[in-house]
Parts: structure tokens; sequence; C-alpha cells
């Protein structure tokens, strides 16, 4: 009788595999009061999402008062000529975030690189792309009502508000959210909320082609539960709305404000209101890194999903010095989901925004890591790796139509029109451009956009 081969143990022959399972990172909370500024918190205070808004950092001044001699002095000069100089978005960093960072390392920290960008962290060759805009996606451009980007056929986006409780360096709307900074002066809303919100819901009752709804900003931590229940309660009472998905990164960067009793509560109605109508009811959060998952995070996306929220999703966007490699994107993932419960779902790459050119990889490095993260998770967990093609909207990055890796330059074609492009015959027979970052280029085709800048 024939005997079947023996088989070794995964990870334990000669040849094992290129990224291992499980990761041997700590899911906990950081101490505090390891930083100068919080050596006397109590865990009460900590856990107080009042404490936390009041103790957010603004400024170098107040980020100097709470790291101490945690913050190197060249690190501290970078960060100041860089809101000086560079960034497109002011400071602005909750303490719970803060505390994420590896501070004995602030250089080199993940974190830091993307929540508090330095001059030297820059490229100088080629800071900014020749091709990068304030609003690089042109939702502004779409908006059906102020406020109300209709881009997709079935799906808008709703800005409700333009703050977030904390500011990334990165923010693809860096045109409207937050403080202006020396390089951009930010566009405004011209009408009141009230007004705007009305007319957004005026519009979807008037659109029936319309199904799923994103309730973002800014950020909806930043909304009062008073104001976003009403909103989100009226989309549901729209026949056709059937997915409503709030968009919060403060779900990672302020736990706190999601675990207060009142929002609670207010967040559990919605969800047995959804339950009720049929309606599909999800929030997405932003995580770039696995040391920014702790246990408040899991526990704020348990109470979501204990009272029946669908799903709480995250979308990350792929950064050079962050998470540009299939192990932190696998050791995110899998923190993500056997931790805190959260369900790995796009990375995009970041778009061409001004300055971003140190952060942005180029579509030929992200294809590389949507192949090697490949059959490490269940394909439900797997992230779809995307590129957001202006005019265009999220692409899976293997599917550009033509691809000039000298130039950097790839095509990309669609199926639907946007808001704007309604009554434009032609729209789905263009090839729509993206931009590699210049430095990534072989030489040819760096010389190439030298010439194209001085033809300018």
């Amino acid at each position: 009788m024939q005997t079947k081969p023996t088989r070794s143990p995964p990870d334990t022959g000669p040849a094992q595999q290129p990224i291992s399972y499980p990761t041997r990172r700590e899911f906990l909370e950081p101490d505090w009061r390891r930083i100068p500024g919080y050596k006397d918190v109590s865990a009460a205070d900590w856990e107080s999402s009042v404490w936390q808004r009041k103790h957010t950092v603004k400024n170098l001044r107040e980020l100097k008062a709470t790291l101490g001699s945690l913050l190197p002095d060249d690190l501290a000069e970078s960060i100041d000529r860089d809101q000086k100089e560079r960034a497109t978005m002011s400071l602005l960093l909750p303490p719970q975030m803060l505390n994420t960072m590896n501070l004995e390392d602030l250089w080199r920290d993940p974190v830091r690189r993307y929540m508090l960008p330095a001059f030297d962290d820059r490229r100088t060759d080629w800071p900014n792309h020749p091709k990068a805009s304030r609003d690089s996606l042109h939702e502004a451009e779409m908006w059906v009502v102020e406020g109300l980007t209709h881009r997709y056929p079935t799906k808008v986006l709703a800005e409700m508000l333009p703050t977030c409780p904390q500011y990334c360096g990165h923010c693809t709307r860096m045109d409207l959210v937050g403080n202006d900074v020396p390089q951009v002066q930010k566009h405004k809303f011209s009408v009141g909320p009230k007004e705007r919100y009305e007319k957004m819901l005026e519009y979807l009752r008037a659109t029936p082609t319309v199904r799923d709804v994103v309730v973002s900003g800014g950020d909806i931590a930043n909304l009062p539960i008073q104001q976003l229940e009403p909103f989100v309660s009226s989309l549901m009472d729209i026949p056709n709305i059937r997915d409503i998905r709030l968009a919060s990164k403060g779900l990672m960067a302020i736990p706190q404000h999601f675990l207060q009793d009142q929002v609670l509560q207010g967040l559990d109605r919605l969800a047995k209101k959804a339950i009720e109508r049929g309606v599909d009811l999800a929030l997405h959060t932003h995580v770039n890194h696995a040391q920014q998952l702790t246990p408040l995070v899991g526990k704020a996306a348990r109470k979501l999903l204990d009272m029946g929220f669908r799903d709480v999703r995250n979308q990350g966007v792929l950064l050079r010095g962050v998470n540009d490699s299939a192990p932190a994107l696998l050791d995110l993932c899998f923190t993500l989901l056997d931790h805190a419960k959260i369900l790995p779902y796009y990375f995009y790459m970041c778009d061409m925004i001004p300055n971003s050119e140190h952060w942005r990889l180029s579509v030929s490095q992200a294809q590389k890591l949507q192949h090697d993260i490949m059959g490490y998770m269940p394909g439900f967990a797997t992230p779809r790796i995307v590129c957001d093609v202006p005019f265009v909207g999220k692409r899976w990055v293997h599917q550009v139509a033509e691809y000039d890796h000298e130039r950097g330059i790839s095509y990309w074609t669609k199926n639907y029109r946007t808001a704007i492009e309604w009554n434009d015959a032609e729209a789905l027979d263009r090839k729509y451009e993206y931009y590699d970052p210049i430095d990534t280029l072989p030489e040819s085709g760096q010389a190439w956009w030298r010439e194209q800048l001085k033809a300018a």
C-alpha cells in the first residue's frame, strides 16, 4: 500500500514563506505617561473625548510643550520650515494619535511621517508634480449642490463640513478642509450647513438613480450627533437610498468620541432604523499603519458592530515611508482584522495634490504591492489597491489601459459619466491620464519632464 508523502509544517523548512503569519505585534494602548506633557494624565481623562479635544496639538509650540526632549531640535526646525514653505495642511494631532508614534525615533516613525510632515522629508529634485492640483479629483466641479459630489452613476459623496479632529499631511481635500496655511488659502462653503444639508436631501429625493451615499467631510467625528443623526435618518427615509457609509478617520484618531454615551445612543438609533428600513449602514475609517491600532479603537469598532452596523471598513492610503511594503500592509491588515475587527477594504494611491511627491508611489509599484499581498488573507479581507483617476474615479491598479513607463503616464478608461459629462457623447471614448512621481522614472523620462517644464 502506497503511503502519502509527509509535509513539513509551514515556515519550518529551508524555503519558508516570504511573509510570516501571525505577526508578533502587541495589541495594547501605549503608555501615554511616557510623554512629558501627559505624565500626570489619569486613565479617566485619557478616555475622555473632551480631554482629548482640549489637548489636541494645534501648532509647533504646543508640540514642543507636549513632547519636551522627545522632539529632536532638528526635527522641530524642519516641521516649522515645512509649515511655512510646503505644508498644505496645518498641524492638528489628538493625543491618542500622538501616543501611537515611536517617540524613540521620530524622524523615521511612519505615523509622524504623514501626520507631522517635515521639510527634510520632502524631495528637493521633484517636490511637486507639474500636473498636481488643489482639487486633484475635481470633486467640487462635480457638485450638483454645494458639497454633494455626483461622480458615479449610483453613488454620491456628501461633504458635510470642512474640519476634522486631525489633519493628515496628504489630505486629498486640502483645498477645502482645515485652516489656511501660507501655501493654501482654503475655499469656503458659501451656504450655511442647514441649507446645504436640505439641498442635498432635495437632490437625492429627486434623483432615484442614486442608491449609495458616503457621508464625509472633513470628518463626521467633528459633526455633533444632534446634526449627524437627523441627516442620516432623513437619508433612510428616501426609498432609493440603500447604502450609507459614514466616513471618519476619527474612529482611529480619537476613538473616545465614539465611546461617548450620547454619540453611541444616536448611532444606535440609526443602526436600528437602518435594519428596519433594509438599509446597509457602515462606517469607513482611515488607518495607514498597524501601530495606530489600539484596544480603544477596537472597542469603538465593536460597539458599532454590536449595535447593527453592517461593517467597519478601512480605506488607507499608500504612502512611501509609511506602508509601502507588503509586510507593512499585511501587518496592518492582520491587525485590523484580528484585533480591531475592522475589514481591510481599499488602499488608495496618494492623490496628485501639491508637494506630495515624496509620499506617492508609481502605478507599477502599486501593482507589485497588490501582487505581493495576494494569497495571505481571506478573499473578503484582501484589500484592493486602487488609483483614483481624475475625471474617472476608482480603478484597480491592474485596470490600466495603456502605460508609458518611461514618462510615467498611465491611461485609463471608464464606463459611466460624471455629473459634468451627462451631455458629453465622447466621455466614454476618451483615455484619461494619471502621472507617476517623476523621481521614480528612468533618467530619460525625467529629462522629458524637465523639457516640458522649460517649454511651459
